[in-house]
């Protein structure tokens, strides 16, 4: 079953985000755009250059008013450690789950049950706690954040603009399509 337009479930549990362990629930997706960015594990191999990734267009993030939600089946103090011991995860201002129980990973259907580990899920929330985008990627195929702002940049488009939808490969400011009778056959 598709998670696209159901409200993300209930979850509480411990983060790490600037230098503190924080609480976090689903009430701290809404109102704003959220991305929800599932990896395996810290202290691995492909993780920590999606998750540096995301640390180096943070910023760009923030602009659009996305605050980004890393989450993987550690603990929110082994984040910390590797945090402390980390150049790539060093950079990281955005929060860091923890979620040992995989509650909130089999929320969002993308638990590894046989490892205990959550596969490459990305999701992207909108204000009103609504699930827009869905990827899920193979454990070897690490994500683009460039690719993933072009994603949000479309989602919020579309969400502001009743009627329209952006075309594939659509980029800011290009022409988007009001769908009609009058298009159809005609794309």
């Amino acid at each position: 079953m598709s998670l696209i337009n159901t409200e993300v479930k209930p979850f509480s549990a411990k983060a790490f985000k600037g230098g503190k362990f924080i609480d976090v629930s689903d009430a701290d997706l809404k109102g704003k755009w959220s991305v929800v960015f599932f990896y395996p594990a810290d202290f691995t191999f492909v993780c920590p250059t999606e998750l540096e990734d995301l640390a180096d267009n943070y910023a760009e993030f923030q602009k659009l008013g996305v605050e980004i939600y890393s989450v993987s089946t550690d603990t929110h103090f082994c984040h910390k450690a590797w945090h402390d011991t980390s150049a790539a995860i060093s950079k990281i201002e955005y929060t860091m789950v923890g979620d040992p129980t995989g509650a909130i990973t089999r929320n969002f259907g993308v638990m590894i049950e046989e490892a205990g580990l959550a596969d490459r899920g990305t999701f992207v929330v909108d204000p009103d706690g609504k699930i827009q985008i869905v990827e899920i990627n193979a454990g070897g195929v690490g994500r683009s954040a460039t690719e993933l702002l072009r994603k949000i940049k479309a989602a919020q488009y579309v969400a502001s603009h009743p009627g329209e939808v952006c075309p594939a490969k659509w980029e800011e400011g290009q022409k988007t399509l009001a769908p009609s009778l009058d298009l159809v056959g005609k794309i």
